[in-house]
């Protein structure tokens, strides 16, 4: 759980690079702070596709704090947490942990922009960021507790954010943070795997054919794993252009009679949740240090019904029973959570520009048809990620 709520390393860990003192500089800088209000999809209040409105007259982004940094959208993305959190999923426990002076101006966290992932150009940076300038080309991802990036420009910690790989165009770019941190942490964090432990491990994925089970499956290729696939039938030249070794069409029967046919694994990624637990207490190779992580927890939905206090509460009995459960078998039991990270996107990148990851995008829809985007991101069965393009590439 204290994944969730891990803020990014020190900016002092970042590998130096001091601004220039251009005139491009100058005047990206001069014409950010001109600016007053900007084009944004917003909600003040939580609901159905119906919430979401388009203003163009939100207030301009400022700096607060000398590590931050003010990025002109390029490319956005959507990403089912942005479903659940205009449907209010979560609303408790992220307001406990937004920024104070955003609640400070409002007596709610209304308006609210949803959106995770960017992909633009630096305008303007805080007085202790040395590692970016104006002009940069970066990508982030941009944890929930904050205001999102549909909008023309977003407030960015700084050591949320990295360079952009110079192989990307930002729509492509746009796609692949938030997707690709979750798997990250839920790989690393969670499962304890790395490019070094990785090779000769097999590794079972359970809803491969969305955006973070695509990330996950190159992640852990590029890092020289046998990675087995679960996806309907539709997906399956997808997952083996992923590089995939091996793939299972869950329509086509039972996911545990198709199994019973393969080797044991030793770490499973579960994006769907539900019954699929039970596929860890059969299929994990005991007392091996065999883990199972999945990324559909009862946290955030806990606190929302129950309160913080009772939420807490209930999620800890969950989660201590479900580790026992598991350990008696031999087995480890883990959930995992988003961590956003400038320097693990900055390993991400380099991983990227070797051809090594590469974006898998659904669909792109211009900002004007944002309420699209989310219907088609319910309809779910998405292959990939759905982009938004905020600033036409063309121009």
């Amino acid at each position: 759980m204290n994944v969730l709520w891990r803020r990014a390393v020190p900016l002092l860990c970042r590998r130096p690079r001091l601004r220039a003192d251009t005139a491009t500089d100058r005047g990206l800088h001069s014409s950010c702070r001109r600016r007053t209000v900007m084009p944004a999809w917003i909600i003040d209040k939580y609901g159905g596709n119906d919430v979401l409105r388009f203003s163009d007259n939100l207030l301009f982004p400022i700096l607060n704090y000398p590590n931050e940094v003010i990025i002109k959208v390029h490319a956005a993305s959507v990403n089912p947490i942005d479903v659940n959190m205009r449907n209010g999923y979560g609303a408790k426990s992220l307001n406990m942990t937004r920024d104070p002076l955003h609640l400070k101006t409002s007596s709610t966290e209304f308006p609210l922009i949803l959106g995770r992932d960017v992909s633009g150009t630096v305008m303007e940076c805080g007085l202790s960021v040395k590692y970016f300038r104006p002009g940069d080309q970066v990508w982030a991802a941009v944890p929930p507790w904050k205001q999102g990036t549909l909008a023309e420009f977003v407030l960015a910690n700084a050591n949320e954010v990295s360079l952009k790989p110079k192989s990307l165009s930002h729509t492509e770019a746009a796609s692949l943070p938030y997707v690709l941190l979750t798997a990250w942490a839920a790989l690393v964090h969670s499962c304890g795997l790395s490019k070094e432990k990785c090779p000769g491990k097999r590794v079972l994925i359970i809803g491969s054919s969305g955006g973070v089970g695509t990330a996950a499956i190159q992640l852990l290729k590029a890092w020289g794993a046998h990675v087995t696939a679960v996806c309907s039938g539709n997906a399956f030249a997808l997952m083996k252009n992923l590089g995939a070794d091996d793939v299972i069409d869950y329509t086509v029967a039972r996911v545990q009679e198709q199994l019973k046919t393969r080797d044991l694994f030793d770490a499973i990624l579960d994006n769907i949740g539900g019954s699929s637990e039970e596929l860890a207490l059969h299929y994990l190779k005991p007392w091996s240090g065999a883990t199972y992580v999945t990324l559909v927890t009862p946290f955030l939905y806990n606190n929302d019904q129950l309160g913080i206090a009772d939420g807490m509460m209930r999620t800890g009995v969950t989660l201590a029973s479900k580790v026992m459960k598991h350990y008696y078998k031999g087995i480890h039991y883990r959930w995992g959570f988003f961590a956003p990270s400038g320097p693990t996107l900055d390993e991400i990148g380099e991983l990227v520009d070797a051809g090594k990851i590469r974006p898998v995008i659904d669909e792109v829809f211009p900002l004007s048809d944002v309420p699209k985007a989310f219907q088609k991101l319910e309809a779910g069965h998405a292959r990939g990620k759905t982009v938004i393009q905020i600033v036409d590439p063309k121009k």
